[in-house]
């Protein structure tokens, strides 16, 4: 019987010797796929821009739509490893997605000054969750606090610039880690390995698919 002919219980076959499989089908989920990740850079971003004053709703918002995509990928892919591989550059659109505005915010309407820490009030584990109290160079002291996170704060009578909202909305920063051109730029070099992982993977799931493998996806190559 001629290959491509179908009968009860098996796949057609296509003229290679593989499984019939519609290539323009392959190239809309691929298609699908890059648009998922623009859209899921775009909404985060949205989310951050219209929430300034809590940081968590775009992290949240985002973590949920990038591992969304991972998810799509490793099943466009029909394998697992690509997918693994895309969780670096979903670390640098996440961070500039939800940075971008608010760092942009206070490039455009911030109050640069130059402030001394006077008092640190460390509260949570290990008291790394810090709160420092500033002091601006006419003697006054800000009313809001700068928070640093983690290990690596700096100290008691340390000195450096602080751009700060004067409305109020955007947490104020050191002036050094202000950077909203650096966030935009790491969120489109995330988007670009991004389009090129999903482009990767949707032509080798395509032939995967075509050779009938179906194994597990996080096991095969």
């Amino acid at each position: 019987m001629p290959l491509g002919i179908r009968r009860s219980g098996i796949r057609p076959l296509s003229s290679m010797g593989g499984h019939a499989v519609d290539p323009w089908r392959s190239f809309r989920r691929t298609v699908g796929v890059v648009l998922f990740g623009w859209a899921a850079a775009a909404v985060t971003a949205g989310a951050s821009y219209l929430a300034l004053r809590w940081v968590w709703v775009p992290i949240a918002v985002g973590v949920v739509l990038c591992l969304a995509f991972v998810v799509l990928l490793a099943l466009l892919h029909r394998a697992g490893w690509i997918a693994l591989l895309s969780l670096v550059p979903a670390l640098f659109i996440l961070v500039g997605a939800v940075q971008y505005a608010p760092e942009a915010a206070l490039e455009v309407r911030g109050v640069r000054e130059s402030v001394v820490i006077v008092a640190d009030s460390a509260t949570g584990k290990d008291g790394k969750n810090h709160r420092l109290t500033l002091r601006t160079a006419d003697g006054g002291e800000l009313e809001e606090r700068l928070t640093h996170n983690g290990s690596g704060a700096p100290g008691v009578g340390d000195r450096f610039d602080v751009i700060r909202d004067p409305e109020g909305v955007v947490p104020m920063e050191q002036a050094d880690d202000v950077d909203a051109a650096g966030r935009l730029g790491g969120l489109i070099a995330g988007l670009v390995a991004w389009t090129l992982m999903a482009v990767l993977a949707g032509r080798r799931g395509h032939v995967r698919r075509r050779q009938g493998k179906t194994e597990s996806l996080l096991l095969s190559l």
